[in-house]
């Protein structure tokens, strides 16, 4: 039997924060997809119009699952009458989300929505790094967690911006049909990686890449490519065209962090990627370039004390 999924779609939706879950949960073939909102024709970000919605349904299907995307600009949209209509009908939902009986799932800053609906209070949640502060102020008894794919807290999933809803859509596919099903999703969508709950918004492979220089670059592209590899720093510096000392004086400059430490976090990035696709510690550990499970344990925890 087919999961229902209701995406509540307003004026100002983020694009990608709806057709990302969208087509994601859809080459699952097990979920019945329906859009609904106040409006029966609404603009995304995107300019592309999306007509016909659905009425706000007064009652769900048990096991239903609300989809929450966020908007471009949720400051002022989400102070609109059918945002406002759309949070009166959240609240109409709350006792059953609650129970058990229908899942919310929230995109961005659709976090927000459901906090201002009273959803979030006791919950641990999170949203895009940018809307976090706004979710903080606007929920203050929400339990806002910072830098954070997605969270789970009982019945309700809030996630990250934009890209994040495809994590959380392969997760529902995981949850729900097994872990199998959702890899096979990824390989049809050509995402090599499928990030967990556990990793960070700011993931290893983009938070050290906010500068220009351009032998930095260089190494990092070396490393990336391979992080796999026992690179030693003179080898990396050498793929740079630069002196191995001089790459370590550029990578505390610019990066705030060693070579190796660089190159040890892309490794525990790939290694929590291979648990959650079903590999054993052990052989996450090595697919990643650790010696064993206990290395990789180690360089968790060293960097869990950060």
């Amino acid at each position: 039997m087919l999961r229902d999924v209701f995406f509540v779609t307003l004026p100002g939706s983020l694009a990608l924060d709806l057709t990302g879950p969208a087509e994601t949960l859809r080459l699952s073939g097990q979920f019945s997809l329906h859009y609904v909102g106040p409006l029966a024709e609404v603009e995304l970000t995107t300019g592309l119009v999306v007509s016909r919605l659905a009425p706000l349904p007064d009652i769900l299907p048990d096991h239903s699952i609300i989809v929450l995307p966020g908007v471009n600009n949720s400051a002022t949209e989400f102070e609109t009458s059918p945002a406002q209509a759309a949070c009166r009908w959240l609240k109409t939902q709350k006792t059953r989300i609650e129970q058990g009986d229908i899942q919310l799932v929230c995109i961005c800053s659709g976090s927000l929505l459901a906090g201002m609906a009273g959803l979030l209070d006791g919950y641990q949640c999170t949203s895009h790094h940018a809307v976090i502060p706004r979710l903080r102020e606007r929920v203050p008894a929400a339990l806002v967690k910072d830098n954070r794919i997605f969270v789970e807290d009982r019945h309700i999933l809030t996630s990250a911006g934009i890209t994040a809803g495809i994590d959380v859509a392969l997760y529902l596919i995981s949850r729900h049909l097994g872990p199998q099903a959702a890899l096979d999703v990824a390989r049809e969508m050509v995402v090599y990686f499928r990030r967990t709950g556990e990793d960070p918004q700011l993931s290893p492979w983009l938070q050290y890449r906010n500068h220009l220089h351009p032998a930095v670059h260089r190494a990092q592209n070396v490393i990336a490519a391979e992080p796999e590899s026992p690179w030693q720093v003179e080898e990396v510096a050498a793929r740079a065209h630069i002196s191995g000392r001089h790459l370590t004086r550029l990578f505390r400059q610019y990066l705030g962090i060693s070579v190796r430490d660089y190159h040890e976090q892309l490794r525990i990035a790939i290694a929590r990627q291979r648990i959650q696709q079903g590999f054993g510690l052990e052989k996450a550990a090595l697919a990643a370039g650790f010696s064993s499970g206990r290395q990789l344990r180690r360089a968790q925890q060293r960097w869990q004390n950060e």
